[in-house]
């Protein structure tokens, strides 16, 4: 977590945040002054977020004075418009100014409310915040990691899974599996979960009626969670995951399907997984449900903190290349010594 330097918001900030996330403005310029944030320049929309990009953005970038920039999209999530949170921080400006701006990011995130932020981008030059340089970082963020074998095989059973087109209450048989309704108190279990009003949500399946059913809605905290799954059977959970990262309070739901690999049935495990897709494709589309992650488990020791941060904030891997050591020169080794053990010991002729 980055140092904080106490730097605040004025409270006129505050006010002009909240018509920010209303959508009254494109564009929000900040700076640090007399130790406070506040608005160097602001504008509203004018075209759409693509169109007013360039103009809006580059004339507010100064040569040595590092700055946020807070860009609004015009697209929306779960807590409304989503934003490009930009910092610009010049080659040339003065180390102590970089040191303050970056120090502070953390601050500004949280007072804006880092919910409405979609992506972060950081430059130096104008070239990495232009809108060509934006579309380049979302290329570069949607290139995928290289895969483990175990993520590949996981990749290929989805591909495999059923694709059905379903309904809350509709049953839809295909040549790969069964898509089953969902009873109506598990419908508004999981309305409360996205309403914040439960933090943990398990369903199974019914096998005799073929209907996907309410299981608990036990008030569940991290260190509850291990024991939240069944040793013996299968069951979808969707947990409420509190947590900070980079500064933020986050409140993040996550979906886990836990298999207890052979101990079930196959056609428990068939079900199972034909019935998953669906179901997420139902809580994601109807029921406007935001999952940031969707993981898969066998045993639910595998459900540590350590773990969930790392699904849910992936590390960004550098790999580098290799090189085998050199080997010596040649010839130039000297004489090879063979040491033996002491019964190998030669006894001396006369």
């Amino acid at each position: 977590m980055s140092h904080q330097t106490g730097i605040q918001a004025s409270g006129s900030v505050k006010d002009i945040f909240v018509g920010a996330r209303n959508g009254q403005y494109r564009l929000l310029k900040i700076v640090i002054d007399n130790e406070q944030l506040v608005v160097g320049s602001s504008r509203q929309p004018v075209g759409s977020w693509e169109k007013d990009y360039d103009s809006f953005v580059l004339p507010l970038l100064e040569d040595k004075q590092p700055c946020y920039i807070l860009y609004r999209l015009d697209s929306q999530n779960a807590q409304g418009y989503e934003w490009i949170f930009i910092a610009w921080s010049p080659d040339y400006s003065p180390v102590r100014q970089k040191m303050l701006y970056a120090a502070t990011r953390a601050t500004l995130k949280k007072e804006f409310g880092g919910g409405h932020i979609k992506d972060e981008v950081f430059g130096t030059v104008q070239d990495d915040v232009s809108l060509n340089g934006y579309k380049k970082y979302l290329i570069s963020q949607s290139s995928p990691a290289p895969l483990t074998a175990a993520e590949e095989e996981l990749r290929q059973i989805k591909i495999n899974e059923v694709q059905a087109d379903v309904g809350v209450d509709t049953k839809h048989q295909t040549l790969q599996g069964v898509a089953f309704p969902i009873a109506k108190d598990a419908i508004q279990a999981l309305e409360k979960l996205k309403n914040k009003k439960l933090n943990y949500v398990q369903l199974q399946i019914d096998m005799k009626n073929e209907t996907i059913i309410l299981a608990n809605t036990l008030d569940t905290e991290l260190k509850d969670l291990p024991k939240r799954v069944p040793k013996d059977a299968a069951r979808y959970h969707f947990f409420l995951y509190k947590h900070t990262h980079e500064g933020d309070y986050l409140e993040s739901i996550i979906f886990i399907y836990s298999m207890p690999g052979y101990t079930c049935s196959i056609r428990e495990r068939m079900l199972y997984s034909s019935c998953k897709s669906p179901l997420l494709e139902i809580v994601e589309t109807q029921l406007w449900m935001q999952i940031v992650r969707k993981i898969e488990i066998d045993n639910g020791d595998e459900l540590t903190a350590e773990f969930l941060y790392e699904e849910v904030h992936p590390k960004q891997h550098a790999y580098k290349q290799s090189f085998a050591k050199p080997k010596g020169p040649a010839g130039k080794r000297g004489i090879r010594r063979l040491i033996r053990g002491p019964a190998e010991t030669e006894t001396p002729s006369d």
